[in-house]
């Protein structure tokens, strides 16, 4: 009764096998003092052939949220929220040798999960990453399988490596995300320190975890990176923050071209699927471009990013032989989410490791979306007990939609990874 107990629960929860089965190979030389530290992974396992290696490392955020709405002449009672934002497990190392490296990282939070549907056989949608990367040669490194696409910095920056609480409305509302796809990359030195980054993606269009497709066409991604200053310490381009205190200036400018065809949902890869009457999906071309910059020196940091997305026809209408009666060429009420952002942000890290921050961001959409212009106000404060690995962080924001008072909200929570 118990085996068939047990049974169950890792049928319908198959990531803890994995889970118990570090555990165990943890806890099997109980005796011995493992020579990590905190934040370097929970566990750190290399073949005694070094023919692979896997580290293992927890991460989440627990989170309080208090939001007061304008309801046009004063704001309102404050509605609370405490909550776990992310709950994850991260395994990485290499395999065979190396050259090849994987990454595997599974959400357990209510966020992580969330989204099932017909696509994905109304599963919940564990899986974050699953990819492997082989530098097959020189600086050339293939990537095949599911993973963050070459996108906005903000986006492809952890979530546990942000300096504020949560991302930019120019992420939440244009950012491409994560899909399943191949990816090439490839950098080289222009001379002295001068470096560029080349990254392009195919993928399935559709985004995470989608067992049932390809709906649609393909998604084609490009990006371009100068670091004309060389490299920052610790892959700081992708970090927010200047925690390793640049003793020399250090740039990242970078631009990114996604050209989605045949999208079937109303923000590229992302969104909610565009049905049409017949339960067939509305489908059009969707294209979106980013241009960023992140620059830090001596505790000083700042990332800038442009966003724009646009679509061949962003109204869904009803297409020709719908069982609707003259439905043809109606709109469905589904519409593309198309226009532009920008996001500012700026930050000083003291030498008792607090660092305050301010940022502005805007979203401006196209008038068929039917969305009134939005922008935020948002002053972080945040201790970082052990860099981004123990921290304690709270921010401000002031909104607004249509020129009008929105919301104001106040955040605060800590970030906990072993």
């Amino acid at each position: 009764m118990q085996r068939q107990k047990l049974r169950t629960i890792f049928m319908k929860h198959p990531y803890l096998l994995l889970v118990v089965a570090l555990f165990l190979l943890g806890t099997t030389n109980a005796q011995e003092i493992s020579d990590t530290s905190f934040g370097k992974g929970m566990i750190n396992f290399v073949a005694k052939d070094s023919s692979f290696s896997v580290k293992f490392a927890p991460r989440f955020q627990v989170r309080y949220m208090a939001d007061w709405q304008h309801d046009g002449d004063n704001y309102g009672s404050a509605e609370q929220n405490f909550l776990v934002r992310r709950a994850r497990l991260k395994f990485d190392g290499f395999v065979f040798n190396p050259t090849i490296k994987y990454k595997i990282e599974l959400g357990l939070s209510n966020r992580d999960i969330s989204g099932a549907n017909q696509f994905n056989r109304n599963t919940p949608r564990y899986i974050l990453d699953a990819v492997i990367k082989w530098n097959f040669y020189e600086n050339f490194e293939l990537w095949a399988g599911q993973t963050k696409l070459p996108g906005n910095v903000e986006r492809v920056v952890s979530s546990g490596n942000l300096q504020f609480i949560d991302r930019s409305i120019l992420n939440s509302r244009f950012n491409i995300d994560r899909d399943a796809g191949i990816q090439l990359r490839h950098h080289t030195n222009l001379g002295g320190d001068f470096f560029i980054r080349e990254k392009i993606a195919v993928s399935q269009g559709e985004g995470r975890n989608v067992t049932q497709g390809n709906e649609g066409g393909l998604q084609y991604t490009a990006r371009l990176e100068l670091l004309p200053f060389g490299w920052f310490k610790s892959g700081g381009d992708y970090s927010q923050s200047d925690l390793k205190r640049e003793p020399t200036p250090k740039l990242m400018v970078g631009a990114t071209y996604d050209y989605n065809q045949d999208a079937v949902k109303t923000r590229s890869n992302l969104g909610s699927y565009m049905f049409l009457s017949d339960g067939s999906l509305y489908e059009t071309d969707q294209s979106t471009i980013f241009v960023d910059a992140m620059f830090k020196y001596k505790g000083f940091s700042f990332m800038g990013e442009y966003a724009n997305r646009d679509a061949d026809n962003p109204v869904a209408v009803e297409a020709n032989g719908s069982p609707a009666v003259d439905s043809d060429g109606l709109p469905t009420g589904d519409v593309v989410l198309i226009g532009n952002s920008i996001n500012l942000q700026a930050a000083y890290l003291f030498e008792n490791n607090y660092e305050i921050a301010a940022r502005f961001s805007t979203a401006d959409y196209d008038a068929i979306t039917g969305r009134a212009m939005e922008e935020q106000y948002t002053l972080g404060v945040s201790r970082y007990v052990v860099g981004h690995k123990l921290k304690v962080q709270s921010d401000f924001t002031y909104g607004t939609a249509g020129g009008n008072a929105d919301f104001l909200e106040f955040r605060i929570g800590f970030d906990v990874h072993l």
